[in-house]
């Protein structure tokens, strides 16, 4: 009993001391890797601490860099954003100049149409004065017996007929007892009669005097004169005290003076 006891004490020690064994290398296996794996945390650190320095340093060196670039981009930025505010300020300028000049301009077309229309409408008054003009103004027969053109009471008339075109015609004004040139010939005022609107005068033509007597306010004297046998038409359109106005009135085709005046 004692023995069998002992042998199996031997063989739980034999076999505590294989496990003893076993544990022990065990425990050195892990002591061994745990070693490695601290002396591999340690160069893991150190690594890192040397990545971490590197990392600050160049985090600092960049840093200044980006520092230095990052204020002169913004300088820039800034400038940019100024440029782009004055071009937006020139352009709203520009814009606002450019409507007001077309304003402007449409002020002047239609400032310019409002003038043409008051042209337009100035003229067929005045077409219409003409015409009004033309019908008011007589023509009647010369002391001659021949029909006369349209005969000019005053000065708006004659202008009319002037601007017709269809004679010529010479203005004059006589003073009594003075002899004057018109056209191509030349008048004698005899006498003036204001009252009762009658005058007379010489009619100096071809070497001879014709004397126009008692003759009245826009009344056509006519006579002949020249080569061609041209009539002429004499008209006093104003009689005063020993003074006549009026005009001479000659085909297209007869001689012109030299020297014209009032005409």
């Amino acid at each position: 009993m004692f023995l069998g006891l002992l042998a199996l004490a031997a063989v739980a020690a034999i076999a505590g001391l294989g496990w003893t064994y076993y544990l022990s290398g065990r425990l050195t296996h892990e002591e061994m890797q745990l070693a490695q794996a601290q002396e591999q945390n340690q160069k893991l650190a150190a690594a890192l601490d040397e990545t971490n320095a590197r990392l600050k340093v160049t985090s600092e060196t960049l840093g200044h860099s980006l520092g230095i670039t990052q204020k002169e981009l913004e300088q820039k930025a800034q400038d940019l954003l100024n440029r782009q505010q004055a071009a937006a300020r020139h352009f709203e300028s520009e814009h606002q100049a450019t409507q007001q000049k077309i304003t402007s301009v449409s002020s002047d077309v239609s400032g310019v149409k409002t003038d043409v229309g008051g042209v337009k409408t100035d003229l067929t008054n005045t077409q219409n004065e003409l015409k009004t003009d033309e019908a008011e103004m007589q023509s009647m027969k010369g002391d001659l017996g021949v029909d006369s053109g349209l005969i000019a009471t005053n000065q708006k008339e004659l202008d009319f007929l002037k601007h017709r075109g269809d004679r010529n015609y010479y203005q004059f004004t006589l003073h009594r007892g003075h002899r004057q040139a018109v056209s191509t010939v030349s008048l004698e005022l005899r006498k003036a009669d204001a009252k009762h609107s009658r005058y007379t005068l010489y009619v100096f033509a071809d070497d001879k005097r014709i004397e126009k007597k008692d003759r009245g306010l826009n009344e056509p004297v006519q006579f002949y004169t020249g080569k061609g046998n041209y009539l002429y038409e004499l008209v006093v359109n104003s009689i005063g005290h020993n003074t006549v106005s009026g005009y001479i009135a000659t085909p297209k085709n007869a001689p012109v003076p030299v020297s014209v005046s009032g005409n």
